[in-house]
């Protein structure tokens, strides 16, 4: 399944031919996660690409008051990664963990180069997929600064309503800038209208 699942997730951008989706195959190693495991913890180096075939995932950091600031969740098809350490080979400022048990395809650096070498159309691909975090990015520093509360979870429930079902509140609350507390008397309140 996850051979299908990620060839599907590529294919959205680019068309693959058979040998190169066995070189793409050759580069992949399968990793499995069991749940509250690490993939990366704070000031570890990022030295993979990592797309879920199964499970969730989130990244996070946690400051000095011991508070969680939670960047992403990632479930299956999507690709989870700490971008700036992964590409500048420095210290990660965030943890990224198992919210469930997870299957990934992983590809390294030195991996994800030579594909770039023998299939030019993979860095169109993975351009593609920075441009879509980065609008992504935006998009939510834009939300956090502009919209209330209210409007940030009902955005986020109805463009990731398979999310709120599998992650615990105080992480949804968490992602969102809430406290649990806060996110549980938004919920009730809304229930109510």
């Amino acid at each position: 399944m996850g051979d299908e699942l990620i060839l599907e997730n590529i294919e959205r951008y680019i068309h693959l031919e058979k040998e190169e989706v066995n070189l793409l195959y050759s580069l992949l190693t399968p990793r499995t996660l069991k749940k509250k495991s690490f993939l990366l913890r704070q000031g570890e180096i990022c030295k993979t690409e990592n797309f879920i075939t199964k499970g969730c995932l989130r990244m996070y950091s946690i400051d000095e008051g011991g508070f969680e600031h939670i960047v992403m969740f990632g479930v299956e098809g999507w690709w989870v990664s700490d971008l700036f350490s992964f590409f500048t080979g420095t210290a990660s400022e965030y943890y990224i963990d198992a919210l469930e048990d997870t299957e990934l395809l992983q590809i390294s650096k030195p991996d994800l180069e030579r594909l770039y070498e023998q299939v030019p159309k993979f860095e169109r691909f993975f351009r593609i997929l920075l441009q879509n975090a980065f609008v992504a990015q935006q998009r939510r520093i834009n939300q956090n600064l502009s919209f209330t509360a209210e409007q940030r979870y009902l955005d986020f429930i109805k463009k990731y309503p398979q999310l709120e079902q599998r992650i615990p509140q105080k992480q949804v609350a968490a992602y969102l800038g809430f406290t649990p507390v806060f996110l549980s008397m938004l919920r009730k309140k809304l229930s109510r209208q």
